[in-house]
């Protein structure tokens, strides 16, 4: 899998990928009027697509209209317009490159002033200290409510084939609901879904052979996996080996290498135990062990930052490196590597002793960077912290207030 980072990859899909640099999902927040994509998505994608990306993944795009991970979401259901789906495709290829759209389901990492439902496999909530109250008490998924998310994926892949991306990720990692299916931590049911690990990555299997079914051969399929929750006795790196093995029969043609969750946010660098605490490529070492092993491509992503780490992350035998914050501050930067340049400035640090907050206060940055080149402006990253966070809590507060009014409306078809 090792190669130079402006190689191209091809895909057990036929897809060709341009070269090695993918933009990793983050989550934008940014849905115009009826939670679909709007002129600010564009102009974010159309900014990456110039920068000499790979590969776009999109933010999480929700699969099931009354379950968000934020109320500014963007969802893709059956009843979702795809004219606003297509122009965003379409943004996200203007330079050449490839786009994936990330699709999700947040389960029961959903914020307690939400409308709408809060599942998990179990009815265990997010545990954050004095902050658990921030998210709803989730109750345990029935037999039907599992099958019909798993049809939701499906539905939701078929159409962003249909809107023109060039593929899907499901996203199995971060806490969301996937990734807690697979958490002994989280999953206590005695039933098919619950128990050993086969059982736990049920419905992961049945999503991925429900959307494979449900899209052309030349479409990719890719899966986002947590390589450990950096939780003790949570799903760790043996477990994520035997769930890339479990994958391989039935057609992904990329596995994404992440961490964490909102309980120990591993993917903001922050995680509750310490396992992982480089301040670059977070994830290296259990990547570098389930490489050797891994019949399907991965992509790491986390903290990379500067080419030199691309390049080490690459000759590991890891075939895509995946960037957020890195493009969400400078977005071109692929061309300037490629030119023997590096990003003119790196987003200032959180170093809050509060963890959650911290998170969030990260995330918080970061979305103001993208707000920022949504609207034509460039970065900064110097912000504080605090500042971006007051103002993101602002827009959610907005967007909850037009969320709830959209929800409360009777949909048709689309």
């Amino acid at each position: 899998m090792t190669g130079e980072l402006f190689s191209p990859l091809h895909l057990r899909s036929g897809q060709a990928l341009k070269n090695r640099i993918a933009k990793a999902a983050m989550e934008e927040n940014m849905a115009g009027d009826g939670q679909v994509p709007d002129e600010h998505l564009f102009t974010l994608y159309r900014q990456w697509a110039a920068g000499g990306t790979g590969l776009l993944i999109t933010g999480n795009v929700m699969v099931h209209a009354e379950a968000l991970t934020g109320p500014a979401g963007v969802i893709l259901d059956e009843h979702a317009p795809l004219g606003p789906f297509a122009e965003w495709a379409q943004a996200g290829k203007s330079g050449g490159g490839a786009i994936w759209m990330q699709i999700n389901h947040p389960g029961r990492q959903v914020a307690s002033d939400m409308p709408g439902v809060v599942w998990g496999p179990s009815d265990i909530g997010v545990s954050l200290g004095k902050h658990s109250s921030r998210f709803g008490r989730p109750t345990a998924m029935t037999a039907q409510q599992i099958d019909d998310t798993v049809t939701r994926y499906a539905v939701t892949a078929h159409r962003a084939e249909k809107a023109g991306f060039d593929g899907v990720e499901i996203h199995a990692a971060h806490g969301y609901l996937l990734s807690q299916f697979l958490s002994p931590l989280v999953n206590k049911r005695t039933d098919r879904w619950g128990g050993p690990l086969q059982n736990r990555a049920r419905m992961l299997l049945d999503i991925v052979k429900a959307v494979r079914a449900a899209v052309s051969p030349s479409f990719a399929v890719a899966v986002k996996l947590n390589s450990a929750d950096f939780q003790r006795g949570g799903f760790d790196a043996e477990d994520a080996r035997q769930v890339i093995e479990m994958l391989e029969p039935l057609g992904v043609d990329l596995v994404e290498l992440s961490g964490g969750s909102y309980e120990s946010p591993a993917m903001t660098g922050r995680p509750t135990d310490t396992r992982t605490q480089a301040r670059e490529a977070y994830f290296l070492d259990l990547a570098e062990d389930l490489v050797t092993t891994s019949p399907i491509p991965l992509m790491l992503t986390g903290g990379i930052t500067r080419r030199g780490t691309a390049q080490k992350v690459l000759d590991s035998g890891v075939a895509v490196i995946g960037m957020g914050t890195a493009l969400a501050v400078t977005p071109d930067l692929p061309d300037r590597w490629r030119g023997g340049r590096e990003a003119d400035r790196p987003m200032r640090p959180v170093t809050w002793s509060d963890k959650a907050l911290a998170s969030a206060a990260s995330m918080a940055q970061v979305r103001h960077q993208m707000r920022r080149l949504a609207r034509g402006n460039k970065t900064r990253p110097g912000t504080h912290p605090a500042l971006a966070l007051i103002t993101e809590q602002r827009k959610q507060r907005t967007a909850l207030r037009r969320y709830r009014a959209w929800l409360a409306k009777p949909r048709g078809a689309a």
